[in-house]
């Protein structure tokens, strides 16, 4: 594994950002810090960008360690989360996702923010189990929730923390497709045509008319997100 639990390389034009923290890719206020700074690379040199986990795990969310203590940390935590989830909801060029394996919580969330998203074949969990480990949801979430997930499943994988495979995942709105020998190398080609078939100026228009009620003030409040516990930590 390299020094940085996030990587970036170019690839025919697209950004491959790579998460890989050696364990389960939870997000720490390092490796946010991290895919920010390689957000804003992709963001000045690339056509589309592929995100990434490592073999087995895409991302099992906010680092529990952080969000169970509660206090300062974790309120800061869930601000560089916010504004993660909204950098990729936002982005202004067409965002792949590779989804490597477990998918959970704010791994979950990273699915919702992408444009496409293909996933590795395994038997890998995917959902929001935020109400289950004592979190609820804050109105961001449940915003993205809302436009990528189907009707149909909605208020189950919301309020019930439904854990999902990847097949019944693409049924319920968080995967396009499963089931992949290669999905890192499936999600760059998806990237690259995406990158060469639509128009940058247009798309970057277009993306900020759908995001537009993502702006609102409360959806960046990170005083309420996730509804951290103060005192004591989260029930497990």
């Amino acid at each position: 594994m390299s020094e940085s639990p996030v990587t970036m390389s170019l690839v025919d034009g697209v950004a491959l950002v790579r998460i890989d923290d050696g364990k389960v890719n939870a997000l720490t206020p390092a490796l946010l810090d991290a895919l920010s700074h390689a957000l804003d690379a992709a963001e000045a040199g690339a056509g589309a960008v592929v995100l990434a986990g490592r073999p087995g795990v895409f991302c099992a969310g906010l680092d529990l360690n952080v969000m169970r203590a509660g206090g300062r940390e974790a309120m800061e935590l869930l601000h560089k989360g916010t504004e993660i989830f909204l950098r990729l909801a936002e982005f202004p060029r067409p965002v792949v996702t590779s989804c490597t394996g477990h998918a959970l919580a704010a791994g979950a969330v990273l699915l919702l923010c992408s444009d496409v998203r293909v996933c590795s074949a395994g038997d890998f969990k995917i959902g929001l189990n935020e109400v289950a480990i004592g979190m609820a949801l804050p109105e961001l979430v449940v915003e993205l929730a809302r436009a990528r997930l189907s009707p149909r499943h909605f208020t189950v994988a919301c309020n019930t923390a439904q854990v999902y495979s990847p097949a019944e995942a693409v049924d319920v709105g968080f995967l396009d497709r499963a089931g992949s020998a290669d999905a890192t190398g499936d999600a760059l080609q998806m990237a690259a045509e995406l990158a060469q078939r639509l128009d940058a100026e247009a798309f970057a228009k277009t993306r900020r008319i759908t995001c537009q009620g993502l702006a609102d003030p409360s959806m960046r409040n990170a005083t309420a997100l996730m509804g951290v516990r103060q005192a004591g930590p989260a029930t497990a």
